[in-house]
Order: structure tokens, then C-alpha cells, then sequence
């Protein structure tokens, strides 16, 4: 195994061992919920296997039966095993910098952002191996299930938060690399309808607040802020933190202790002594 995959399996130790925990008790104190529960995930034992059952049974339609779509997803876990560590890893992201997730359950059964990037995932193998077709068909399920549009030929990399994830657009070229946060209304465009490179560079750490627009083939350095309500156009250096519209930097560099997007903090640094 490549030594990446390795650190994505270190990373995610023990997240797959708690969410079997807390199904199971969710399954003594809820009932009604137990069947659920153990077909999606107390049946299985891998994340994979639970994760296929799970995404195939909410992708899944007349025309593409759950059963057909189940063997599909685990042909991609199997061919891919960084797909199934990513799983973890973003599950622990999110219990971890979302405060409205106490447990992993949540964002496994509930969670579009969580539930989203996963099926973006999937997609994005059958684009690497030329199922372009199917990839864009699962495409328009995520958009109509999730409210998350992600064009299958991105680039996202692992530990990726999307909170709310309500109106996330990502387009065809766009790069997001490891430990990025985003909230809900964001959006990684184009500028117009030229072909080509044409979508934002999300480099490592960065947070995206809610409905900022990054839009052009241009880069946001690693560790920036971009401020809720953004409409960013320009480069946007490491460290930095940019607001308005057209975003321009505000203050000094921000975050010298923490990772934005681990911090979750989007406060501009001249409202620390309020804080």
C-alpha cells in the first residue's frame, strides 16, 4: 500500500469500531430505528460494505435498482482502497470541527455534506475509468438528494468538511486538497464559458464561509480564510484572510497557531479582543 494510503488508515483508526458502538445503541434506545440500523451499518463489517449498502439504497431509483448501483459502489472500494479510508477520515473530521456532531452515526446516516462528498467519491472513479456516463448520472442523483453538485471529474482530497452543504457547487477542474472546511452556499465556478483549467485551487487548510463564490482558474494559498458572502477573483495568499465584494485581505495573517479550517473560527483577527 502506498505510503499515503497508509497515513489515511493510520488517521482513521477506531472510527469504523465506534460507529458499530453507537448504532448498536442507538438501535437499543430507538426501536423503530433498529432495522435501519443494522441494515446499514450492524450488518457489515467494513466501512465499505456498510457504506455501499447505505449509498446505493439512497442513490439508487428505477433506473438504476440499488442492487445494480450496490455492486458498482463496491467494485470502486475494491479497485481504490484510499476511497473507504477517506470515508473515515472525513467522518472524524466532521465529529471533530462540526459542534453539532456528537457522534459518528450522524453524519454516516444524515449528513448531505457527509453523504454527498462520498457519492462524489464513487463518481469520480467511474470518471477515472471512463464510465463517464454513469458518473454524470450519479451526478444529477447527488445534486436532486443532497442539494450538493460536484462535477465528477473535480479533484477532492481527504479530510474534507461540508457543513450544511446545501447549494455546494464544484466544477469540472477545480482542486481541493486535504483539511479544507466549507459551509453551505459555496461555490468553486468558472468566470464565463471558455473550455480549459477554469475552476479555483483549494489548497490544504483553507475554510470557505458560507455563500462565498470562488470563482476562475486562480489560487487560495494553503491556511487562508475566505469570509462568508465572498465573491473572490484574485489569488488569495497563504495565511491570508480575504472578505467582500470583490474580496480583497483584511488585517495581517491570520491563524498563526491554528489551521482555519480545524479552527473553524471566521472571525476577522481585529474581533480577537471580543471574543
Amino acid at each position: 500500500m502506498a505510503e499515503s494510503q497508509m497515513r489515511l488508515f493510520e488517521a482513521s483508526g477506531g472510527v469504523w469500531a465506534q460507529l458499530r458502538v453507537e448504532a448498536m445503541q442507538a438501535a437499543a434506545e430507538e426501536p423503530l430505528l433498529a432495522s435501519y440500523l443494522h441494515a446499514s451499518i450492524l450488518h457489515h463489517d467494513r466501512i465499505e460494505d456498510a457504506l455501499s449498502y447505505h449509498l446505493a439504497q439512497k442513490l439508487g431509483h428505477g433506473d438504476l435498482p440499488a442492487l445494480q448501483l450496490r455492486e458498482v459502489i463496491r467494485e470502486a472500494y475494491a479497485s481504490d482502497p484510499a476511497i473507504g479510508a477517506m470515508a473515515l477520515r472525513d467522518m472524524r473530521v466532521v465529529r471533530e470541527r462540526d459542534p453539532a456532531c456528537t457522534t459518528y452515526l450522524q453524519p454516516f446516516l444524515y449528513f448531505k455534506g457527509y453523504g454527498g462528498l462520498q457519492s462524489f467519491r464513487i463518481a469520480h472513479w467511474l470518471w477515472t475509468q471512463d464510465r463517464q456516463i454513469l458518473a454524470y448520472h450519479l451526478q444529477s442523483r447527488v445534486s436532486e438528494l443532497f442539494s450538493v453538485d460536484i462535477h465528477p471529474a473535480a479533484t477532492i482530497g481527504a479530510g474534507v468538511f461540508i457543513d450544511h452543504a446545501h447549494g455546494i457547487v464544484i466544477g469540472e477542474t477545480a482542486v481541493v486538497e486535504d483539511d479544507v472546511s466549507m459551509l453551505h452556499s459555496v461555490t468553486l465556478g468558472g468566470t464565463g464559458n471558455a473550455g480549459g483549467d477554469r475552476h479555483p485551487k483549494i489548497r490544504r487548510g483553507v475554510l470557505i464561509g458560507a455563500g462565498a463564490k470562488v470563482l476562475g482558474n486562480i489560487e487560495v494559498g494553503e491556511d487562508a480564510r475566505i469570509a462568508a458572502g465572498s465573491v473572490v477573483l484574485e489569488n488569495v495568499a497563504p495565511r491570508c484572510t480575504v472578505a467582500g465584494i470583490p474580496a480583497r485581505p483584511v488585517g495581517g495573517e491570520c491563524c498563526e497557531d491554528t489551521i482555519p479550517a480545524v479552527a473553524m473560527n471566521q472571525r476577522f483577527e481585529s474581533d480577537k479582543s471580543q471574543s
